[in-house]
């Protein structure tokens, strides 16, 4: 089988539910239907859900938990947007898209299971990695604002060290994946692979 395709899963998580069309200016009677909204389509799908047998019905109702906790996330991003609503948003739809992946490799067997698992934690680590650079970069920006020559500095070098440890977390995530890869050798085959993974993604 191919490996797992991410984009695909996130085209299959894409919301049903009409979050995008919501005004950020909304009162807290349309937050609470929005809620109820919310809550019915999740329990809808998962009626849904109840049709398939096995592993396609754990994964149907994984991507109806996902969708529901993205749709919650978003909402409350457009009732009080902030950094730490939209950073929020951003681990909601990371979980969610990870939930579903991992029951996807559960269609799979033996290391190439593993390496489907290895591949969607480490999608998850990217999306999260760059959830934290985006918010640690915005609150570096928005506190140089207020401040002097001096803090836009200091807020270049908070933006630059959150940009390297993204990078550093992306890095063992990547690791995994390629080591996790090499078990499907042996031999001199699984050293040579080892070797260049080790030399690919040393920091």
């Amino acid at each position: 089988m191919k490996n797992l395709n991410i984009s695909a899963i996130t085209l299959a998580i894409s919301l049903a539910f009409s979050i995008s069309a919501m005004a950020e200016n909304m009162s807290k009677n349309q937050y609470k239907s929005h809620e109820k909204n919310i809550e019915s389509e999740y329990k809808s799908a998962k009626t849904a859900c109840a049709a398939l047998a096995g592993n396609a019905n754990d994964i149907c109702v994984a991507k109806a938990k996902g969708n529901k906790n993205v749709a919650n996330a978003e909402l409350k991003s457009n009732y009080k947007p902030s950094a730490k609503s939209r950073y929020g948003s951003r681990i909601a739809k990371a979980d969610a898209e990870h939930s579903v992946a991992i029951e996807m490799c559960d269609d799979k067997a033996g290391n190439v299971k593993d390496v489907c698992v290895k591949e969607a934690d480490a999608a998850q680590v990217h999306q999260i990695a760059d959830a934290k650079f985006k918010a640690k970069t915005l609150k570096a920006n928005a506190e140089a604002k207020e401040e002097s020559a001096e803090a836009n500095a200091d807020a270049r070098e908070k933006a630059g060290d959150a940009y390297s440890h993204a990078n550093a977390d992306k890095n063992d995530a990547d690791y995994a994946v390629a080591k996790e890869k090499c078990d499907l050798l042996a031999g001199n085959a699984k050293d040579t692979c080892m070797d260049e993974a080790k030399v690919r993604f040393s920091n």
